[in-house]
């Protein structure tokens, strides 16, 4: 759980947790597009649904973007990475459903997103509060969910079973955000 943690406190590695297959490419071709900075790829093992089918453009260059905007007013913010999109994705359908609209941002790379100017990271982040979901700790997403936001994701250690039955044993689920996000507003 912490070794994503770890990996990002490395100075200059550029870590890509993509979302999707697509995403995965667009991560690669960063990758051996930067020869001055190692990268790493970390992929998850279960199967992913693919989120985005426009491939014009390599949104993941910059690091995080606006995956799915919020239908209306921007109430909370979802910030995900990896398969954890998904369920971001999930929980921004269930949020519609009960009037909270929600924007889904994916982020396969902080270190390409600190490096964006901050107009660009104001727009992606926005203003309403952010709950943040991925399957790790919690150390460094304060800096993006700051002192009102939630985060979904590991506080324990030591399991190991099928996704089915881990994800929610962690309530690492929609249902999970969900709650996180209309406890915010």
């Amino acid at each position: 759980v912490e070794h994503l943690a770890a990996l990002r406190a490395i100075p200059h590695l550029q870590v890509f947790r993509p979302a999707d297959a697509l995403e995965t490419a667009e991560c690669w071709e960063l990758a051996l597009a930067h020869t001055d900075r190692p990268s790493i790829l970390a992929l998850t093992r279960q199967p992913v649904a693919a989120l985005r089918k426009d491939a014009s453009e390599n949104r993941s260059a910059r690091g995080a973007y606006v995956l799915a905007e919020a239908e209306g007013t921007r109430k909370i913010t979802l910030l995900a990475t990896g398969s954890e999109v998904g369920i971001a994705m999930a929980a921004r359908e269930q949020l519609a459903a009960k009037g909270v609209a929600a924007a889904v941002v994916s982020m396969p790379c902080w270190r390409l997103f600190e490096a964006q100017d901050e107009a660009y990271r104001r727009v992606v982040l926005g203003t309403a509060p952010r709950v943040a979901v991925e399957a790790a700790v919690e150390f460094g997403w304060n800096r993006y969910i700051g002192d009102r936001g939630k985060f979904i994701g590991m506080h324990d250690f030591g399991a190991s079973a099928p996704i089915e039955a881990l994800y929610p044993h962690f309530a690492i689920t929609a249902e999970a955000v969900v709650a996180a996000a209309l406890g915010l507003v």
